[in-house]
């Protein structure tokens, strides 16, 4: 007899990551694997030991298919039963998870200009599974959702209404980041989830989050998952200028300068050393010093912004890879702001996976 389970993928350029759940209401962790080195050589790992030898060369369609199979072979006689995808940009689309029609996809695909990064992978993922295995049903879970509620204060650019009303608005990331954080904060820190928490998503992408009673008020990304915080390759904000004096006196195209903005800055382009926390961490350069010391103080800044939305700070809860790990970084935010008073200080290991499976659960 077949066991049905959840299958949750988060697609990117080179790398498919995984997990399967058990479709229980306690979501069982049943296997978290990924595949590295597609398009190149590829490594196909499950809970950390390599499970399948890959061909080179293989592309997204090949890896996703090589997960399928494995699924379908496994020891415990594994049927998926529904595919959750996390979708960075649900645009003005979408405020809660949706099944994947093929109208719900062709409103994603207009969207794929504000996220180009992340988009294109996850939705060709959703169709070379309806191609190979088209008995699940998809579920998108969106990144943007989390904050589709912001009051037009925190919503809207200091632009004409002519071109907001071309979808150029702030939107907002690492919803599924912080909408997790809200749900652990609710049943262990019940108080504290009905207070002010200034949510810190600290990892190679970056973000803060403004959370009232569990939902979100303000977050620092906007339009795209290049504003607020500088990230591990990516600038945060900038001057708008900045990017009108590449083009104009510098010469350089659009391209080019999203490959800047995107691949060259954050911490890679301050340090000209890594994009790695832990490798600025371990390196006694003096351009390592500084660019930590330039995350954490950036971070303090817009985490103050975040407090001014709120009318005050009761928590400042952490997650992601530097914000759960980095003891240095979270104690140089806080120190930072320890003007605004006593808050408490927390750390939530991020689940977006879950969340992910969780909201599956509901359609499965």
């Amino acid at each position: 007899m077949k066991s049905d389970v959840l299958l949750v993928l988060n697609a990117g350029s080179s790398s498919l990551k995984f997990r399967v759940f058990g479709a229980q209401a306690d979501l069982p962790l049943l296997a978290n694997g990924r595949i590295t080195g597609i398009g190149s050589r590829p490594e196909f790992i499950v809970d950390g030991e390599p499970v399948t030898r890959l061909e080179a060369g293989i592309d997204q369609a090949h890896a996703l298919r090589a997960i399928v199979e494995w699924i379908d072979r496994h020891d415990d006689n594994w049927r998926i039963r529904a595919v959750g995808h996390r979708i960075v940009h649900g645009g003005e689309y979408y405020a809660a998870p949706v099944v994947l029609s093929a109208q719900a996809m062709e409103n994603l695909e207009s969207l794929v200009p504000l996220a180009p990064l992340h988009q294109p992978h996850a939705l060709a993922a959703v169709r070379t599974l309806a191609q190979i295995y088209p008995e699940p049903q998809q579920v998108g879970c969106f990144d943007t959702a989390f904050h589709a509620s912001h009051d037009p204060l925190f919503r809207e650019y200091a632009l004409p209404r002519k071109l907001r009303e071309h979808g150029i608005r702030r939107y907002g990331f690492h919803g599924l980041s912080y909408e997790w954080m809200a749900q652990v904060l609710r049943e262990r820190h019940p108080r504290l989830a009905q207070g002010r928490v200034v949510a810190a998503h600290l990892g190679n992408g970056a973000s803060l989050c403004a959370m009232h009673a569990g939902k979100s008020i303000d977050t620092t990304m906007g339009m795209t998952a290049l504003d607020g915080l500088p990230m591990g390759t990516r600038c945060g904000s900038i001057d708008p200028g900045v990017t009108l004096y590449m083009m104009r006196q510098l010469g350089m195209s659009g391209d080019e300068i999203d490959h800047v903005l995107s691949h060259e800055s954050g911490l890679m382009g301050l340090s000209g050393i890594s994009s790695d926390m832990r490798t600025l961490t371990e390196s006694d350069s003096a351009s390592a010093r500084f660019a930590i010391d330039y995350f954490c103080m950036m971070t303090a800044q817009h985490a103050a912004r975040m407090a001014v939305a709120l009318a005050g700070i009761d928590a400042l809860v952490f997650t992601g890879g530097i914000g759960e790990h980095s003891s240095q970084v979270r104690e140089a935010v806080s120190r930072h702001l320890a003007f605004l008073g006593p808050f408490e200080v927390l750390v939530v290991e991020a689940d977006e996976e879950r969340m992910i499976a969780g909201h599956c659960l509901e359609f499965a």
